[in-house]
């Protein structure tokens, strides 16, 4: 097995492909926590704020779209670059997994804010109506009557940030960020070692295509609930 490998893969060093696919997770299970907690409650605002919602604030929420949108219109690999002496007042460092993880949440908590608005907005009038005509709070009506309907949405937008966050690690590569992106820049694109590429892309696809599942029967089990 180890010689029909070596004959196919002769650039391949599989404890640096083993390394690259745990520091690809870490940056994923890093990042991803921290633009939940910044994404949820600016997309919990942006539809509160937003035309015809409870505390519509026209002007607050013009100001406040045109922000994130504007964080979202960054290519990310921009967005590395001009985050590098953030980041190292943040972390101590701009390469590794410490060092993406701050560009990551940047460029994904935006992202994710969005897709938010756009998963309460799915939830029916009515039902809020209905929470509000019984005398609930502002907060009773968020968490016992928006976020619980709105679940299967949130996952479904949990799942595709999470998506978004692979392809982000692999292009912190191109600045060490470490993972396979960094595998791939380094050995199959700079040295041109097709093989390495290979094996990387290979991994990444199936990581998307577990996220995705995993993802997928989430939003299916609690959309029966």
């Amino acid at each position: 097995m180890d010689a029909l490998l070596t004959r196919f893969f002769p650039n391949v060093y599989w404890d640096e492909i083993w390394q690259g696919s745990l520091d690809t997770l870490w940056m994923i299970a890093g990042s991803m926590p921290f633009t939940v907690l910044i994404g949820l409650p600016l997309g919990i605002v942006l539809f509160l704020t937003g035309p015809r919602q409870l505390l519509a604030q026209p002007t607050f929420y013009g100001v406040l779209s045109f922000v994130v949108n504007v964080l979202r219109s960054i290519p990310f690999v921009i967005l590395l670059i001009l985050m590098i002496p953030l980041t190292e007042t943040l972390v101590g460092t701009s390469l590794g997994v410490a060092g993406a993880i701050p560009p990551l949440v940047a460029g994904a908590a935006p992202f994710f804010a969005r897709l938010v608005e756009t998963a309460l907005r799915e939830v029916e009038r009515g039902i809020i109506e209905a929470t509000q005509a019984m005398g609930a709070s502002l907060s009773q009506i968020i968490f016992r009557a928006l976020l619980p309907e709105a679940l299967p949405g949130l996952i479904a937008a949990v799942t595709v940030t999470a998506i978004t966050l692979v392809s982000y690690t692999a292009m912190s590569g191109l600045i060490g960020g470490g993972g396979l992106g960094d595998l791939a820049v380094r050995y199959g694109y700079q040295r041109y070692q097709p093989d390495v590429m290979f094996i990387t892309v290979v991994l990444l696809i199936v990581l998307v295509q577990v996220l995705q599942t995993v993802g997928d029967r989430l939003v299916v089990f609690f959309s029966r609930k």
